[in-house]
């Protein structure tokens, strides 16, 4: 699908920032209101802007603890329809957050969330290793974020650390 500079543009800045008005994004266009609108429910439309999100720092919420994992997942592709069977398989779990296929040593990239890494253990163990094209998988557990979606996240209080030289 070919965009308009005008539609490329609007993406831009709505990736950016969602939560900015049409009126100024109409104003950096250089377009009236109107046809603003108009191009971004278009963009809406064709699933170009697929949704609108915040990025939230859970690691500063007191009580929110929980776990994301990496896994990394190599299974057989189907003849006909290549990993897409599988990758829909694993998409449905509630857990799953984002789904990749990968160059590499593995195929498809799963990021999921849990409660504990029990709850993740149990993920792996009893839906995702018995998927039938499913050989096997490598987790991986993120300890801390730096950033991500290109916000970098400010370090908590508790992780302000002195460091001395020796």
């Amino acid at each position: 699908m070919k965009l308009t500079e005008k539609e490329i543009e609007i993406v831009e800045i709505l990736e950016t920032n969602a939560r900015i008005s049409d009126e100024d994004i109409a104003k950096m266009i250089n377009e009236s209101l109107d046809a603003t609108k108009h191009l971004i429910a278009k963009l809406e439309e064709m699933k170009v802007v697929v949704r609108y999100t915040s990025i939230v720092d859970w690691s500063k919420i007191e009580g929110h603890e929980g776990v994301t994992a990496m896994i990394d997942v190599k299974v057989t592709p189907k003849r006909g329809v290549g990993f897409d069977e599988v990758a829909q398989r694993i998409y449905r779990f509630k857990e799953v957050k984002s789904l990749y296929l990968m160059s590499g040593a593995y195929d498809l990239s799963v990021i999921i969330e849990g409660k504990s890494m029990n709850d993740v253990a149990r993920f792996v163990s009893e839906k995702l290793s018995t998927i039938d094209s499913v050989l096997s998988t490598t987790t991986h557990f993120i300890l801390k974020q730096y950033k991500h979606d290109g916000t970098i996240f400010e370090p908590n209080d508790d992780d302000k650390r002195i460091v001395v030289s020796p």
